[in-house]
């Protein structure tokens, strides 16, 4: 057993930033994903409603997952450039989704008018979603150029909420089927890849840095400024905050050194207040089956 002095790091402003942010990340997406949902019940607009996973697909979760980390361990050099370019636009529209309840908030207090400037993929395009794209792309240019790490975790949380306001568990029963395969999958890849494959899989892909496409672009056509793009990327696709944070410092350990928490790893920890909750409250036994759809005269006489 570890010496308890031991664990003094996680008193470090970086570890406590850590810790705080990925609360807040819980229960930003939460709060997101529960607003979205009533906002599409109250506009009815079903287009763009989130998808619900059956037991099948959350099987598959895992599965697709192990083949994109051996993709991204063995052909990462390769296809860096594609996976940077898919990780930005992908940043840019999640940015979007997330500050658009903002935008629209302060229009509304404003009492200004957002008229449609055009029409895009058959639905409005106003003026407060083209300042939402600029401002989005303008953030995510400022990834590409800088790769600062504050600019990291704002693109990671966002995606963060994009994908649980989007992607929807049915019921208990079947979260806790896909974080059980989820867990076997963490726990192989994490500590018996290495016996396989000769290194560390999920170490490995969590820290390699991608090349930045822009820089790349940049020194091919020789543009000034190339000095203050950077070369290599952080994927947001974990929170990261330096050690040296406020100050902070664990003995030992230079600067440049980062404390790091995978999104992924944020979701276990809902599950057991979700539980608990509901047992609290009788609710276990709804929640474990989710609610049973409700039949009315329509859908009856299309099943006569």
């Amino acid at each position: 057993m570890e010496p308890l002095w031991k664990l003094a790091y996680l008193l470090e402003p970086a570890s406590l930033a850590l810790i705080f942010t990925a609360v807040l990340v819980v229960f930003a997406s939460a709060q997101r994903a529960l607003n979205y949902e009533k906002e599409m019940e109250r506009n009815r607009d079903f287009s763009e409603s989130s998808i619900t996973l059956d037991s099948s697909q959350a099987l598959m979760i895992p599965i697709a997952s192990s083949c994109s980390l051996l993709l991204m361990f063995y052909l990462f050099a390769s296809m860096s450039h594609l996976v940077t370019a898919f990780t930005a636009v992908a940043s840019a529209s999640s940015l979007a989704f997330c500050l658009s309840p903002y935008v629209f908030y302060i229009n509304s207090k404003l009492g200004s008018v957002d008229p449609m400037v055009t029409r895009c993929c058959c639905r409005p395009f106003t003026r407060m979603q083209g300042i939402l794209v600029l401002v989005s792309s303008a953030l995510v240019i400022a990834w590409l150029v800088s790769g600062h790490w504050i600019l990291n975790n704002l693109l990671g949380i966002s995606i963060c909420i994009a994908f649980v306001s989007h992607v929807r568990l049915p019921n208990i029963k079947i979260c806790s089927l896909l974080l059980v395969c989820l867990f076997v999958y963490d726990i192989f890849w994490v500590f018996f890849s290495e016996r396989f494959f000769g290194a560390n899989v999920m170490v490995s892909v969590a820290t390699q840095q991608a090349s930045n496409p822009v820089h790349t672009v940049a020194n091919t056509l020789n543009l000034p400024g190339l000095q203050s793009i950077t070369k290599k990327l952080e994927l947001p696709v974990k929170l990261v905050f330096p050690r040296n944070l406020l100050g902070g410092m664990v003995p030992g350990n230079t600067a440049i050194e980062f404390m790091m928490l995978g999104l992924g790893d944020m979701v276990p920890s809902t599950l057991g207040p979700v539980i608990f909750t509901s047992w609290v409250r009788s609710e276990l036994n709804e929640l474990w089956d989710g609610p049973r759809p409700i039949v009315n005269d329509k859908t009856r006489l299309m099943e006569v």
